[in-house]
């Protein structure tokens, strides 16, 4: 049948059934249809129909074959739903949370790297870890040698050898005070090696990524580095003080066990070792899951401290717009996330007790009735039997803590990967070699065809083919439009980054041939929003300071960048320590202008150093700057006030210069910046 006549069919049978409803409903009560969403999963259901057909089923005659059909497909439905619960099933895949995480960024890191790593760390502290081993190894051959005297003794006392009895009863008490107190001498030492593990690990990482370039600071987060330096290191410790530990202590134990074992019969070991061996096979699968697990939580852990420190970070912006509910939401999203991936990691270390469980067990019946048979068959003597099946209870436990502390040993080190890769960067290049050392600095900067994009977004360009020159001792402003590259020509000079295509010359030198340390201390910076540590104002003022001062030195500093006034106003002075609220947005700016200022520079660069300041503030920063000290001032400004007096002018626009020259030459030639000036009275921004 045509699509056409289904279609003409159907609207017949339909009015049909409309005409037959509307009569029924007059002759007996009326029976309500189902509701227009009952109605349109019974028919996509059934698929007879369209689901938005018009067609209205009374409650009478019509909705049995429907629900029993929608009985069998929830059946279905809740058959597939518990499938994925089993092992193996869907609800235990973490690809979905891989994606979301973004954790594949870190190579894997083998087992025997990481602990090459980790030995690496606190080699320097050898005595400590001999000490721990060598203890250990002590009290695990004392604790194994235990079940075999015990089962020796207690036949002993039933033999009726007193003297034979009290000898083993006496060697026993000897061994367990041994085993006492090197298990508390080991325990003692990998306490220490942990503490000094996690200051090694620490001290590493940070130090690694101090002398990182700055373009990996443009693709990492703060709050991801801090959760790495935290957690990650505190879970990578539990590598030395457990992991390794129990290991090592369960494989003396498991391997003793097994040689006694073998002495008193190798047919009933073998059946022991058969279990042994399926605890090891269900650990090479379960190892691998907790691994991922432990990474990804990790991982979700990082995240979520990103938000809760930009969070707490930008409280007061937070707090304005009013995104309280929104933060909260993104914080609880990620701890979701977390939660979701805990809780499957809990179930599998659920599964894999149960099959230690039942395996145990197993092992204990199975001990007892091959040795009940080989005792009918004198094949081994009851005595014999007792220390089989201590022997074997021992081995069977040592074998599942052995694979615990492996388990345990490769989430630390799947939490950790990250660590590892931080730990393994290079130091930029700019501290590897060994540059010319320049006494002093005489502030000739000369640019030739400077192109330059960050790394971070390679595909946008900052700056092309910049080209100017400025002499010593000049003052010269660089003025444009917001995202131009005026700041970016500043990360340029201090090298910050280096230019994708051509040349800086500082001093007739190519800047890539100088020393950076001793370059940077010949320059000064004051940025557009002043970073202040917490500490005192005084330690603020002198940081990065490399010749010696005194607290004059400081606080003269501070009074030509006019700060000094309300630094004498605070409690504690110049000791006052700086946290966030104590200070407005302008004393910030002057505490960071006297720093700059104490440092003596050959080179001064002011990037919108005086956008926060009042009109006194601002006076008496133009003072400093115009003052002709032997010194190259870059000032990059948008207030007119603050550049008409340079001795030139660069003007910028799309990551070119424009225009060079003075004031008055720029407002002569009636170019670029003179229809700048012409349209706005202070303001020079395009």
């Amino acid at each position: 049948m045509s699509f056409i006549s289904r279609s003409s069919s159907l609207s017949l049978h339909n009015r049909r059934f409309s005409d037959h409803h509307r009569s029924a409903s007059r002759a007996r009560p009326h029976r309500l249809p189902f509701p227009a969403e009952r109605q349109k999963s019974i028919l996509h259901r059934l698929g007879s129909i369209d689901a938005s057909s018009s067609v209205h089923f009374s409650l009478h005659g019509h909705g049995s074959g429907a629900e029993r059909c929608g009985g069998f497909e929830s059946a279905r439905s809740w058959l597939r739903s518990a499938a994925s619960f089993l092992p193996g099933g869907g609800w235990w895949s973490l690809r979905g949370d891989w994606e979301e995480a973004g954790a594949a960024d870190a190579k894997a890191v083998s087992v025997v790297t990481a602990l090459r790593w980790v030995w690496g760390l606190i080699a320097e502290d050898r005595l400590v870890i001999y000490v721990a081993f060598g203890s250990l190894a002590v009290a695990a051959l004392s604790e194994i040698t235990m079940p075999s005297l015990l089962a020796a003794s207690l036949f002993t006392a039933q033999s009726g050898c007193r003297d034979l009895f009290y000898r083993q009863v006496q060697l026993l008490g000897i061994l367990c005070c041994t085993s006492g107190i090197c298990s508390g001498l080991r325990s003692g030492c990998f306490a220490v090696a942990n503490t000094i593990l996690v200051k090694c690990l620490r001290e590493t990482i940070f130090s690694s990524l101090v002398f990182q370039d700055i373009g990996f600071f443009d693709t990492k987060s703060v709050g991801d580095l801090t959760s790495r330096l935290g957690s990650d290191c505190q879970r990578l410790s539990h590598v030395i003080k457990n992991d390794m530990n129990l290991i090592i202590r369960n494989i003396l134990q498991g391997t003793g066990a097994l040689v006694n074992l073998l002495s008193l019969s190798w047919p009933l070991t073998m059946s022991t070792m058969v279990i042994c061996s399926v605890l090891s096979a269900i650990f090479l699968v379960y190892g691998r899951y907790q691994r991922n697990a432990a990474k990804l939580s990790q991982e979700f852990t990082a995240k979520a401290n990103e938000v809760a420190e930009d969070t707490l970070n930008l409280m007061k912006t937070v707090r304005v717009y009013g995104t309280e509910g929104m933060e909260i939401g993104r914080y609880k999203l990620l701890l979701e996330r977390l939660s979701s991936v805990s809780i499957r990691e809990a179930a599998a270390y659920g599964l894999w007790n149960l099959s230690f469980n039942t395996l145990y067990r197993s092992t204990q019946v199975l001990a007892l009735l091959l040795g009940g048979l080989s005792i009918l068959t004198g094949y081994v003597s009851p005595e014999q039997l007792t220390k089989y099946i201590l022997y074997c209870e021992w081995m069977i436990y040592a074998t599942w803590r052995l694979v615990d502390s492996l388990t345990s040993l490769l989430q630390s080190i799947g939490a950790s990967e990250e660590v590892f890769h931080l730990m393994s960067l290079s130091p930029s290049h700019q501290y590897l070699s060994k540059g010319l050392k320049m006494q002093k600095l005489r502030g000739h900067i000369q640019l030739v065809n400077v192109s330059f994009q960050y790394p971070s977004r390679i595909t946008v360009p900052v700056l092309a083919n910049v080209s100017f020159s400025i002499k010593p001792n000049e003052v010269v402003a660089i003025v444009g439009a917001s995202g131009c590259g005026k700041s970016s020509l500043v990360s340029l000079l201090l090298r910050l980054y280096d230019p994708v295509d051509g040349q800086i010359y500082i001093d007739g030198f190519p800047i890539k041939e100088l020393d950076i340390r001793c370059l940077r201390e010949k320059i000064g910076l004051v940025g557009q929003e002043p970073h202040l540590f917490h500490m005192d104002i005084s330690s603020n003022i002198s940081y990065g300071c490399s010749r010696e001062i005194n607290q004059e030195d400081v606080e003269l500093a501070a009074s030509q960048a006019g700060a000094h006034d309300f630094i004498s106003t605070l409690p504690d002075g110049y000791q006052t320590v700086i946290h966030d609220g104590l200070l407005s947005g302008g004393q910030k700016q002057r505490i960071a202008i006297a720093r700059a200022i104490l440092r003596d520079p050959a080179i001064l660069i002011l990037d919108e150093a005086t956008s926060a300041l009042d009109a006194e503030s601002e006076r008496l920063i133009k003072g400093l700057i115009f003052n002709k000290t032997a010194r190259t001032v870059i000032v990059i400004a948008h207030r007119l006030s603050t550049v008409e007096n340079a001795d030139k002018i660069i003007v910028m626009h799309g990551g070119r210069v424009v225009e060079v020259g003075t004031h008055k030459e720029l407002l002569f030639r009636d170019g670029f910046y003179g229809r700048l000036i012409k349209q706005r009275e202070d303001s020079i921004e395009f």
